[in-house]
C-alpha cells in the first residue's frame, strides 16, 4: 500500500481498522506529526506503528477475545475475576502488561478494541487500565490520584468528613514606595512569641502567622512579578490579595498593574490603604480611583473590602488580619490533611552543605520525612522539612509553608509538587514531565498570535482575546482601547486585560505570559529585558504607529474565526402549466420559468394555493426532451422528483439555493 512518498493517515487507519483521529493521537505520541486524515507519513514511521502488531500476537489475541466472549446464551460474560492489582493515577501499557502478567501486544490489541491506539511506551489512565483489565479477568484498584487545580490541588474526589478548614494563603501587591515590607513587618512583628530571639530567622520566601488561635498564610514575594510568574506555570498561588496603596499618594501605575495582575488571577482583593499618619492622606481621594479601577469600597456601596492602616505605627494591622479571616470564612477554604501531600514550588535554590533546597507551599494532604516526591522533572526524598523559623520538624498540613531537603537537582518555582508511593513512580513521572519539555522546546512558535488565536477559537478551544495595550500617551491609549472594545461580538471578547501609557515592560510580559495574552504596543519600545524576555519565553508581541493598523489586524483575526452564516437565496420561479406521466420518471411537470432561473441540483419547494405542500431538491430538469443544467425567465421546462408525484397546474415551484455568507463585524 505504501509508496517511496509514504502512505495517507487514513489508508494506514483503514489497514489498522482503527479510528484516523485515534492513529493520529498515538503517532504524535511516538514523535511523528501528522494533522488531519488526508496528511501523508513516511513509510518508516507506518512500519513503527504496524510493528507494534505482530501476526502471532494478533492470534494469541484474537483467541483471548473468543474466550472472554463466550457464554452459553450467546451473550457475552464477563471473565472472572482471578486477583486484583494497584495502580496510582496513570500508567504505562509496558508496565500494565506486567502487572497483567499479558504480552504488551495482546493488551495493544484490547485498547485498540476500545478506540484507543497506545504505544508500548504511552500512558493510559486509570479508566482505561480499569476497562481493559476486566478482558483478562482482573481487577485494577487505583489509589487517589492528585490532581492540579489551577496550582492547588483538588479535593473534589475527597470525602467530605475528611476535610478541614485550611489557613488562607495571602500575597501583598501593590506600588514599590507604599509600604508593602513594612506592612509584612509589622505583621511578623506583631505575631513574633516574645521569648524568640531574632524572631524570624529562617527566610524561605513565605511564612505563616497566628491570629485568635487561627493561621495566615503569607508570600513574601519580590513583587507582582513574581507572584505572576508562578501563576504563568499554571499555579494557582494565593487565596487572597492585599493590594497596598499609600493614603498620600494614591492609586499609582505600578498599582494599577498588581490590580490586574490579581483580577487576571481570579482572587478577591482586600485594599490596605497605608500611611494615614502622614498629613497628606485622604481616604476619599483614594477611595474614589480604587472605584475608577473597579474597586469600589465597601462604605461607598461596592463589594471592595478597604482597611485603614499605618504599617509604621502598627495601627489598623489587627484588624486587617480580622478582615483577611473574614474573606478566607467566605471562600471556605478545605483541604485533606489525610492523603498524600501535594502543592506548589515557590522558591528554590542550592544551598552549601544542604545541597538542592526549595520551598514547598503545602496545597492539601501532610507532607512527612521519608516521602517520595516529584515536581516537574524532578524527584527526589524528603529527608528533612523546616519551618518557616529555620527548625526541623517531621511533616507538613495544608497551607504551610516549608523547605524541603532532599531533590536530586533544584526544583523549577511554579511547579506542582506531589508524593507518589515509591521511587520508581517518582522517577518515571519527572522523566515524562522531561520528555514534555523537551518537545515543547523543540516547538517553534508563540504562546498566543492573531492567527493561533483565529485557529484556537475555530477548533473551539478559546473564546476571548486577551491584549496587554502600551501606547506613547494616555489619549492614543484611551482611543485603541475604545476602537478594540467595540470589536467585541457576542460570539468573541476583546479583553484588554491591562493597558497604560509608557513602553512594554517584563511585568506586561510576564502578564501575557500567564494570562496567554499578546502585547500591543503603539509608539512605544521596549523596557530593559523586556523583548529578550517576550522571545525567550514565546509571548506575541506586536509594534505599531498607525491605530487603524491596529484595529485591521485584529478586526481580521476575529472575523477569520467567526462562524459563517447561511442563508437561503432564492433563484426563480416557475408556473406548473401541465402534468404528464412518464413509466421511468413518474409524474413530470411541465412549466414555464416566471423570474429567474430554474437550476438542476438546487432546492425546491412547491407552493399551492399560498401553502408550501413539498421541500426537496430539484433532481431532473429538462428542455424539451434533452437534460438541462438550467432554464431562464420566459423558457418552458419540464421538473420530476423522485419519490415525488403530487403536481398540480397552477402550482409555484420556487427555486432556491443555501449560501454561506462570511460574518462581518
Amino acid at each position: 500500500m505504501a509508496t517511496k512518498k509514504g502512505i495517507k493517515i487514513s489508508a494506514l487507519a483503514d489497514e489498522l481498522k482503527v479510528e484516523p483521529r485515534e492513529l493520529i493521537k498515538a503517532l504524535k505520541g511516538i514523535g511523528i506529526t501528522a494533522k488531519t486524515s488526508a496528511s501523508t507519513i513516511s513509510e518508516e514511521a507506518s512500519l513503527s506503528v504496524k510493528k507494534l502488531l505482530s501476526k502471532e500476537q494478533e492470534q494469541e489475541i484474537k483467541a483471548a477475545e473468543e474466550k472472554a466472549e463466550q457464554s452459553s446464551s450467546g451473550v457475552a460474560v464477563a471473565p472472572k475475576i482471578a486477583k486484583q492489582i494497584t495502580i496510582f493515577s496513570d500508567v504505562n501499557v509496558k508496565d500494565l502488561s506486567d502487572m497483567l502478567e499479558v504480552r504488551p501486544g495482546n493488551l495493544i490489541k484490547e485498547l485498540m478494541r476500545l478506540g484507543i491506539l497506545a504505544t508500548i511506551n504511552q500512558r493510559i489512565d486509570a479508566n482505561v487500565a480499569k476497562q481493559v483489565a476486566g478482558v483478562f479477568g482482573i481487577e485494577v484498584v487505583s489509589k487517589e490520584k492528585e490532581v492540579a487545580s489551577g496550582g492547588l490541588m483538588s479535593v473534589q474526589k475527597d470525602e467530605a468528613k475528611h476535610l478541614v478548614t485550611r489557613p488562607p494563603i495571602v500575597v501583598v501587591m501593590g506600588h514599590v514606595d507604599h509600604g508593602k515590607t513594612k506592612l509584612l513587618d509589622a505583621i511578623r512583628k506583631t505575631n513574633v512569641i516574645a521569648t524568640e530571639a531574632g524572631g524570624i530567622t529562617q527566610h524561605i520566601g513565605a511564612y505563616q502567622v497566628e491570629v485568635k488561635k487561627r493561621k495566615i498564610t503569607f508570600l513574601d514575594t519580590p513583587g507582582h512579578e513574581a507572584f505572576t510568574a508562578l501563576r504563568s506555570r499554571g499555579a494557582k498561588v494565593t487565596d487572597i490579595a492585599v493590594l497596598v496603596v499609600a493614603a498620600d499618594d494614591g492609586v499609582m501605575p505600578q498599582t494599577v498593574e498588581a490590580i490586574h495582575h490579581a483580577k487576571a488571577a481570579g482572587v478577591p482583593i482586600i485594599v490596605a490603604i497605608n500611611k494615614i499618619d502622614k498629613p497628606e492622606a485622604n481616604l476619599d481621594k483614594v477611595k474614589k480611583q480604587l472605584s475608577e479601577q473597579d474597586l469600589t469600597p465597601e462604605d461607598w456601596g461596592g463589594k471592595t473590602v478597604t482597611v485603614p492602616i499605618s504599617a509604621k505605627l502598627g495601627k489598623g494591622i489587627d484588624e486587617l488580619l480580622d478582615m483577611i479571616l473574614l474573606v478566607a470564612d467566605l471562600l471556605d477554604l478545605k483541604a485533606n490533611p489525610l492523603r498524600s501531600a501535594s502543592g506548589i514550588v515557590i522558591e528554590a535554590r542550592v544551598e552549601k552543605g544542604r545541597g538542592p533546597v526549595a520551598t514547598i507551599l503545602i496545597g492539601n494532604g501532610t507532607l512527612k520525612v521519608g516521602d517520595t516526591f516529584y515536581a516537574g522533572a524532578v524527584f527526589g526524598k524528603v529527608r528533612a522539612i523546616l519551618n518557616d523559623k529555620g527548625e526541623r520538624i517531621q511533616s507538613a498540613t495544608p497551607s504551610k509553608p516549608v523547605a524541603v531537603l532532599g531533590a536530586q537537582s533544584v526544583l523549577v518555582p511554579g511547579e506542582v509538587f506531589r508524593v507518589v508511593h515509591d521511587e520508581k513512580t517518582a522517577s518515571k513521572l519527572a522523566e515524562k514531565k522531561l520528555l514534555e519539555l523537551n518537545q515543547l522546546k523543540s516547538q517553534s512558535g508563540k504562546v498566543i498570535s492573531l492567527e493561533d488565536f483565529s485557529r484556537s477559537v475555530k477548533e473551539g478551544i478559546r473564546k476571548d482575546l486577551n491584549i496587554i495595550l502600551k501606547a506613547d500617551v494616555q489619549g492614543s491609549l484611551e482611543a485603541i482601547k475604545t476602537m478594540l472594545t467595540n470589536l467585541t461580538t457576542p460570539d468573541v471578547r476583546v479583553n484588554i486585560i491591562h493597558s497604560g501609557a509608557g513602553m512594554i515592560s517584563e511585568s506586561d510580559v510576564m502578564l501575557a505570559l500567564a494570562s496567554k495574552a499578546i502585547v500591543i504596543g503603539f509608539s512605544v519600545g521596549y523596557e530593559g529585558g523586556a523583548k529578550s524576555l517576550a522571545d525567550d519565553s514565546g509571548v506575541s508581541t506586536m509594534i505599531y504607529d498607525i491605530i487603524y493598523k491596529i484595529s485591521d489586524d485584529v478586526k481580521g483575526a476575529m472575523q477569520g474565526m467567526l462562524e459563517p452564516i447561511k442563508e437561503e437565496a432564492v433563484l426563480g420561479h416557475a408556473y406548473v402549466k401541465a402534468t404528464f406521466t412518464y413509466s421511468k420518471l413518474g409524474t413530470i411537470a411541465g412549466c414555464v420559468v416566471q423570474d429567474g432561473k430554474m437550476q438542476r441540483g438546487a432546492f425546491i419547494r412547491i407552493i399551492r394555493e399560498g401553502k408550501k405542500i413539498y421541500e426537496g431538491k430539484l433532481e431532473s430538469l429538462k428542455r424539451f426532451k434533452e437534460d438541462a443544467k438550467e432554464v431562464q425567465t420566459g423558457f418552458e421546462c419540464g421538473i420530476a422528483i423522485h419519490g415525488h408525484s403530487d403536481f398540480k397546474e397552477g402550482d409555484i415551484i420556487e427555486c432556491f439555493e443555501i449560501r454561506t455568507v462570511l460574518r462581518k463585524l
